[in-house]
């Protein structure tokens, strides 16, 4: 059994909750420096500040995992913070065989995750997404709910696949990319931007003063 600490407090951090405690593990709290300590969410409270506070968590054989939804704002804070991450998988979740899971990673409950498929570090496969085999999915990146892809798809660091979309097999899409809800990649994006509809194009550009 581990005991957990939750860096956020917004919805998706709230989702983490249910999962930590169906996997049987404990809920410690919440780090949140837009909430008052003492604060309850979802009845837990809210411990302080995840940068002012932190330290004195880390040494009770504590973990964390960062509840943003944000991807950018996930590797900010992993990268500011070198803390033991815990990884929460939901039991309703189906993961497949030589599957590996970064740390800090959430799956969500009805997930699917099949064979031979690499997932990143603080990444967030949502609720009943599926990731067939042989997929490859960089760091901090996010399969939105019932977002579908299919065998050896690649996706780069940071990049959003929006709820509903579709990627079909052996299609790779650079880092930084936004896929709008309900789109289908049937080609490779190389270039970092938002695409959207069936099938996907850019409209717009992405550059790193919008990151």
């Amino acid at each position: 059994m581990k005991q957990v600490i939750i860096i956020g407090t917004g919805g998706h951090a709230r989702v983490i909750v249910d999962i930590i405690e169906k996997s049987g593990d404990v809920v410690l709290g919440y780090l949140d420096c837009n909430r008052r300590p003492g604060e309850m969410v979802l009845g837990y409270p809210v411990l302080g500040s995840e940068f002012a506070d932190v330290g004195q968590y880390t040494a009770q054989q504590t973990f964390f995992v960062i509840g943003v939804g944000d991807n950018s704002k996930r590797r900010v804070c992993a990268k500011r913070l070198p803390l033991p991450w815990y990884t929460a998988i939901h039991p309703s979740s189906q993961i497949g065989k030589a599957v590996e899971i970064g740390e800090g990673t959430v799956v969500m409950a009805n997930a699917v995750v099949n064979p031979a498929s690499m997932i990143g570090k603080h990444c967030i496969i949502n609720s009943a997404a599926s990731v067939d085999h042989d997929c490859t999915i960089g760091d901090y990146v996010h399969i939105s709910p019932h977002a579908a892809l299919a065998g050896k798809v690649q996706v780069g660091d940071e990049t959003h696949i929006g709820i509903g979309s579709s990627v079909i097999e052996e299609v790779c899409i650079c880092a930084g990319v936004k896929v709008g809800a309900g789109a289908a990649v049937v080609k490779d994006i190389v270039k970092k931007g938002l695409y959207v509809g069936v099938p996907a194009k850019l409209v717009k550009e992405i550059d790193d003063s919008e990151e």
